[in-house]
């Protein structure tokens, strides 16, 4: 058995206020997770992933798939708190260079 997978199979049936974020920024892909009940605000939010990309001085959009696959935004407390309650059990985010694609 793979140990990352041990790890994501012991968060998942032990502690179910985390939410596995997995957050996708042109080929790279970050893991981390939240706090289910207390996520935090939307600012704290986009300096984590900006942060964990390490791309500190690029503005960027923030989206994500809600359980039907569509491509929603993230820009507000309202939208986090929407998009993390709704994870089940991963929440994807899609990280965009603003101006690029202003799909989301």
């Amino acid at each position: 058995m793979n140990r990352s997978f041990h790890k994501s199979q012991t968060l998942r049936f032990y502690d179910c206020s985390a939410v596995e974020v997995k957050s996708k920024f042109g080929a790279e892909f970050r893991r981390f997770s939240l706090d289910r009940q207390k996520p935090g605000k939307f600012e704290d939010f986009y300096k984590l992933v900006v942060h964990t990309h390490h791309i500190s001085n690029t503005e960027v959009t923030i989206g994500y798939a809600d359980v039907h696959g569509d491509l929603l935004p993230i820009n507000n407390d309202d939208n986090f708190c929407k998009a993390v309650s709704s994870a089940n059990p991963l929440l994807r985010v899609f990280i965009q260079k603003r101006g690029e694609n202003e799909d989301c």
